[in-house]
């Protein structure tokens, strides 16, 4: 993953490396062929070659060890061309732009002090090049361009030196992001499990210590002989009455593990209650709509209506700001429906915040296991409609006793 600040900064450092090829390409040209008309022209074209052959052999491996030596290697080349011809004291700047961004101190001062004097002392080697009156020019010219350049060089080196460690700070942040989500749900696996296993280790633990331990004292009063023993009613009382303890405590292990709101009483009346809940806690009006015709529901499904109601006056109760609330329940032929409709803020469901979002996913999962399907209808100052859809199921019979076909009074705020 790139950020596009490191993208400009690598586009940009990129164009400077090219600018400086191509000014030292150009200076080579212009130099060459202004020395050429001055001097021998076979050996100021070999130089200038030799001078853009080592250039282009190292300019690929301008940060790494051998820099070094190859700058070295271009003020030698460069320093022989002066031999041939002033005009070439022009290459000194790109070789002072290179100096700051390639090499490391002590060095670089040292190559720039090498390279101005070189500058300054190349007019003097060619006899009637120097002009009267223009001797401090010689000097102060070189000594300003040097200075700038190497000024240049150096801004250019630290310009690139953030680079690199901005893109290492945020290929480090983005490595530690990867590492934090992996112990994350490394860490929520573990839990998931232990928590499995401590709910295996509670069955497993009630199912010994009162079913299978009347189980097998019935089927040990079972296989008495009664030829040997006669008829004995008694025995017969006691085997019912262990087989109907045993139920009992069967059924208490199942009520164990379904949801607390649906203990002792059907799905809208655990809904009822959690509406009242809702107006006791944050003064909005709520009201409950539920089916006349509404059939007896599945343990399951009221299970999933139930939880997905939790999350949703969750999100009312933390997001919405809401006047109203509705709460809506009813069935066709095939499914059920569970609606939940407020005139809050709403929101954007494509940009809600992950707290908001994880909790319609998780809604849309629980739903999506039974084979149903979650309708979300929002938008900001529009309030939300939650629309919970699923499969009838099997009827579980007297699930909604005495609570379908009510629809309990209006709740609202005092005045």
């Amino acid at each position: 993953m790139t950020t596009a600040p490191a993208s400009a900064r690598r586009r940009m450092l990129r164009g400077a490396r090219f600018a400086l090829h191509l000014i030292t390409v150009v200076l080579v040209v212009v130099t060459t062929a202004r020395a050429a008309v001055e001097g021998e022209l076979l050996p100021v074209l070999l130089a200038a070659a030799v001078y853009l052959a080592w250039y282009g052999a190292g300019a690929g491996f301008a940060h790494k060890r051998a820099a070094g030596w190859w700058m070295l290697g271009l003020l030698a080349i460069w320093i022989g061309m002066l031999a041939l011809s002033p005009e070439f004291v022009w290459l000194a700047f790109p070789l002072l732009l290179l100096a700051g961004h390639v090499l490391r101190l002590p060095w670089s001062p040292v190559f720039v002090v090498v390279v101005l004097a070189a500058s300054i002392a190349a007019p003097w080697l060619h006899p009637g090049t120097v002009q009267p009156g223009t001797s401090l020019a010689h000097l102060i010219g070189p000594l300003i361009g040097g200075g700038f350049a190497f000024a240049v060089s150096l801004g250019y080196d630290a310009m690139l030196r953030d680079a690199v460690e901005r893109e290492r700070l945020i290929d480090s942040l983005l490595r530690a992001q990867h590492e934090a989500a992996q112990l994350h749900d490394e860490l929520a696996a573990t839990q998931r499990e232990a928590g499995a296993t401590r709910e295996r280790t509670r069955l497993a633990r009630d199912l010994h210590d009162t079913i299978a331990q009347e189980l097998s004292t019935i089927v040990m009063l079972a296989r008495t002989d009664p030829a040997v023993e006669g008829p004995r009613p008694d025995r017969t009382a006691q085997i019912e009455q262990l087989a109907q303890h045993s139920l009992t405590e069967l059924r208490r292990i199942v009520a164990a593990l379904a949801p607390a709101d649906l203990d002792e009483s059907a799905l809208a009346a655990a809904l009822d209650r959690m509406l009242d809940a809702l107006h006791d806690e944050t003064g909005v009006a709520v009201r409950l709509e539920v089916a006349p015709d509404l059939p007896a529901l599945a343990t399951p499904t009221e299970v999933a209506l139930l939880r997905v109601a939790q999350s949703a006056l969750a999100n009312v109760r933390r997001h919405a700001r809401a006047q109203h609330v509705v709460v809506l329940l009813e069935a066709d032929e095939a499914s059920v429906r569970l609606r939940v409709q407020d005139d809050g803020v709403g929101f954007d469901p494509d940009v809600r915040p992950s707290d908001a979002s994880y909790g319609l996913a998780a809604m849309r999962s629980r739903l999506r296991e039974g084979g149903g399907e979650l309708t979300v209808r929002s938008a900001p100052g529009a309030g939300t409609t939650i629309d919970a859809v699923l499969p009838r199921g099997v009827v579980a019979p007297g699930s909604l006793a005495g609570a379908a076909g009510t629809v309990p009074d209006e709740r609202t705020e005092s005045v």
